[in-house]
């Protein structure tokens, strides 16, 4: 009796240590975790747009509320108070990078606080992880997913097509959506029911759409099946809480088989008879149920950059009768003509619903074209038309105060004139509520009017930026010289700008050259001397623009570099050094050169591999770093010669020398973590504390006398943006979960001047600027605090492609949940210690035990279940 009472005490001792270790194990995880932060307040550096703008949706059920999509840089809700666009999507993180490309948005008309977002950027390789179903119920502030069993391609071609996703107006707890495809098929038309929560296929769809832009397209872009582009509601087919019975499907087929109906809610689908036939791509469907039209505006592509032939038809649905009322007609040859584009952009004024418009998408030169009828499409006027050539008569004027680099150069064309009316006008909308206002999208911004109706008396529009708090560029390199303008970036689409001022516009962009630049750098002891560099051999303006070009009063004013290194294909990296004297250039598809003669001159450096990271001491004049393939270069005579100094670190990464200490030099690695020299390269030691760093950059000391460091990374296995203010010995994170702006791992760089100020590159969000707001909040030992909640409140489960909405787990079947009732929480971990210590628990299912797969039942396994239930994993092996 006395020794079993002894083995159960000591049974149940070892639990209790066993458990001990457990709660101490998951504090020291979560203190480590959340050990440092520091609030900070975000903002943009203003450039006002820069990127493709494919949606502009304004919700019928409300007046003034109006959002706005793009490709890469997620979705905007306009603060009628400011007229600024608020963004939704800037919690979204490095792992779902992808959800940052909108393909469909939806905005309920009758709970006019729900919106919904189609998600996803890459029907391709590109893109590792399916697409999604964002879900608000407070205007975008918080959002909900659901994970969809394929992929989503908002910056795919068809993007502008749309809208895909539609809120039945009737009874708004049904939503459809039509699907794209991927290279192997597309995904037809899908349904929910319960708000957005669950989706399921409707199976009896009759064409999912054949379309592809180029099936032999090798880089794996043009070749995906492009799907269903929208979906029509008649809402007068309805009434208040009973299903809208007409809907109208609008599919991207080969054979002209494009517009579909149903008649009883979904039940069975029709070809609609006698529609064209001729063209394969409808962008827009727009009804006018007033007087039962059905405007479709046709393509022979895609889009948004080409489309040589389309049509607008208006369709009868009252008597079934066909009718093209294209504003100027295809003559059956493609690229021909007065009609050389396709038709997008179609919109109906709801509050006269005789007056519509529509843009001819693809007409580049000599601008874009839109039309205005204020007869059912019967007759039309245009924006703009001939006179005599090169001349043309305007219908508009245009503002572009608020974002004066439109002007794009200052050099136009013989019939051109700047700034343009805009490219890839896939979008135009009217708002419901007030005829006079208009905006639409372009390839760069968004333009709009407020006095629309003045053009059908004869008068002109005020066409102006509307574009404002929307910030959609790629942001390729970022620099914070110790002198002269705060901030010098180079962009992808746009080049590039000298910002003098953070909160303010700059006049314009790049030139000489005009390239997407792809690095930058200064001379640390003369930093009004800049040099860039990028993708030259795009003709401009008559002229070809080179691959570099140097500054030598600060990015004010540029020269471009005619001599280059024979055989780039695209721009690389470049180093200054630190009296600008010489310069190291590791451009793309050739060998690492160096210059001693800002640029005008080239020699290839001896002793290193082609296409290395290449970085400057910020003291030496001399000094320069490479590092590539695993190993480790040093040059102390300006670039001519390198040697290997160390091996065994990244094989790739991102150097950047520290300003103010000769011989250190930090380098990202990407997964193989953050590393750092202090010898000049001689030797170079990993930080311990660092998992993942993809971006390295450095500001003014925020204490001490070193530099304070920046970081994309990953560190006690949070991502986030992270400050180090002794030299990489403590971390600091300074984001949290509500911005997180996707991607970052590009580049970033803290400012010289301003102590605690970092500048970070997004891919599709712009710059954004950060300054400290907070003091650094370190937890006391012991402390536990939760984990920061993400702003997405539930993931719902992957649906499946049945007519069944997708089932909750049944109890007894999900891994971890040994006790079977229903969940995974700290029970099914104490369940498991027991089991472990032998005390033989009831209500245990050993078989759901198993949370590691190594088909052992111990410690580990109820640890996993812990993590799972504190929040640090969100599924087990």
């Amino acid at each position: 009796m006395i020794k079993t009472r002894f083995r159960s005490f000591t049974r149940l001792h070892q639990l209790i240590t066993i458990l001990s270790l457990s709660v101490l194990f998951f504090s020291f995880v979560v203190f480590n975790t959340f050990a440092q932060s520091q609030s900070y307040t975000w903002k943009n550096v203003e450039i006002v747009g820069g990127g493709f703008v494919p949606g502009i949706i304004y919700n019928p059920g409300e007046s003034g509320l109006v959002y706005a999509r793009t490709d890469i840089g997620g979705a905007y809700r306009l603060d009628r108070s400011t007229d600024r666009w608020i963004p939704l999507l800037d919690w979204i993180g490095w792992d779902d990078w992808n959800l940052s490309g909108v393909l469909s948005l939806a905005a309920d008309p009758v709970d006019t606080n729900r919106v919904y977002a189609a998600c996803g950027s890459y029907t391709n390789d590109w893109d590792p992880e399916n697409g999604a179903i964002l879900r608000s119920s407070d205007y975008g502030a918080t959002w909900a997913k659901t994970t969809l069993p394929f992929k989503i391609g908002g910056n795919m071609p068809g993007r502008g097509c749309g809208e895909r996703l539609a809120v039945d107006p009737n009874k708004n707890s049904i939503l459809f959506f039509g699907a794209p495809g991927d290279q192997s098929s597309a995904h037809g038309l899908w349904k929910s029911t319960d708000y957005g929560v669950t989706w399921s296929e409707v199976g009896n769809f009759p064409n999912p759409g054949n379309y592809i832009d180029d099936p032999g397209d090798t880089n794996n872009y043009l070749d995906s099946y492009q799907g269903i582009y929208w979906v029509t509601f008649d809402e007068d087919t309805g009434s208040a809480g009973n299903a809208t019975q007409t809907i109208f499907v609008g599919v991207a087929d080969t054979n002209g088989n494009c517009i579909y109906r149903t008649t009883n809610g979904g039940s069975t689908w029709q070809l609609i008879p006698g529609q064209p036939g001729s063209l394969a791509c409808p962008h827009k469907g727009k009804l006018d149920s007033e007087n039962d039209f059905l405007y479709i505006a046709y393509s022979n592509n895609g889009g948004p950059y080409d489309g040589t032939m389309g049509d607008v038809w208006r369709f009868n649905t009252a008597t079934d009768e066909w009718m093209c009322v294209s504003p100027v007609e295809n003559n059956g040859v493609a690229g021909e003509g007065d009609n050389y584009f396709g038709y997008s952009g179609l919109s109906i004024d709801r509050q006269n619903p005789a007056a519509i418009m529509v843009t001819g998408y693809s007409s580049w030169w000599p601008d874009t074209m839109i039309w205005r009828s204020t007869d059912s499409g019967s007759t039309w006027t245009p924006i703009w038309e001939w006179v005599s050539y090169p001349s043309r008569s305007f219908r508009y004027t245009m503002d572009i105060t608020d974002a004066p680099w439109l002007e794009w150069g200052g050099q136009p064309g013989d019939a051109e004139v700047l700034p343009k009316l805009g490219w890839m006008t896939e979008t135009l909308e009217i708002n419901p509520f007030n005829s006079n206002e208009m905006m639409y999208g372009t390839g760069a911004t968004i333009f709009g009017t407020r006095n629309l109706t003045a053009w059908d008396s004869g008068g002109t529009i005020k066409i102006s930026v509307m574009c404002e708090g929307l910030e959609e560029t790629s942001v390729l390199s970022l620099i914070s010289p110790a002198a002269g303008p705060p901030l010098i970036s180079g962009l992808g689409d746009i080049y590039g700008f000298t910002h003098n001022n953070l909160s303010t516009v700059p006049n314009a962009f790049f030139t000489d050259p005009q390239i997407a630049t792809t690095s930058m750098d200064y001379a640390a002891l003369n930093p009004s001397f800049i040099y860039r560099v990028g993708n030259g051999g795009e003709e401009l303006h008559y002229i070809v623009q080179k691959s570099s070009g140097s500054s030598t009063d600060g990015g004010a004013t540029w020269n471009m570099n005619w001599n280059e290194p024979a055989g780039i294909t695209g721009g690389g990296i470049v180093a200054v050094g630190a009296d600008g004297r010489n310069i190291v250039w590791s451009p793309e598809g050739t060998a690492v050169h160096y210059s001693s003669t800002n640029g005008s001159n080239w020699t290839a450096s001896s002793g290193i591999s082609g296409e290395a990271a290449v970085a400057s001491d910020r003291v030496n004049p001399n000094l320069f770093y490479g590092a590539q393939g695993g190993s480790f270069y040093v040059s102390t005579n300006g670039g001519a010669n390198f040697s290997v100094t160390a091996t065994g670190i990244p094989a790739v990464g991102q150097l950047k020398g520290v300003p103010g200490h000769e011989g250190h030099v930090w380098v990202a690695g990407g997964e193989d973590g953050l590393w750092r020299s202090t010898d000049g390269g001689t030797t170079l030691t990993r930080l311990t504390n660092v998992e993942e760093a993809f971006t390295i950059g450095f500001g003014a000391p925020v204490s001490g006398t070193y530099q304070a460091v920046y970081t994309s990374a990953l560190i006690n296995g949070v991502r986030g943006i992270f400050r180090s203010d002794d030299a990489g010995s403590s971390w600091i994170r300074i984001n949290d979960d509500r911005h997180q702006w996707a991607w970052t791992g590009k580049t970033i760089t803290g400012d010289p001047r301003v102590p605690g100020r970092v500048y970070i590159g997004t891919n599709g969000r712009g710059i954004i600027y950060g300054d400290s707001s907070g003091s650094v909040v370190t937890p006391p030992p012991g402390d536990t605090p939760a984990p920061t909640q993400t702003p997405l409140p539930t993931v719902t489960p992957v649906p499946t492609q049945t007519h069944v909405p997708t089932a909750t787990p049944v109890p007894g079947t999900l891994t971890g949940d040994v006790n079977t009732d229903g969940i995974v929480d700290i029970v099914d971990a104490l369940l498991i210690a027991q089991y472990y210590v032998g005390l033989n628990p009831t209500d245990f299912n050993p078989n759901l035990a198993d949370t590691n797969c190594d088909s052992n039942l111990d410690i580990i396994d109820a640890l996993l279940i812990a993590q799972y239930y504190v929040g640090l994993i969100t599924e087990f092996c």
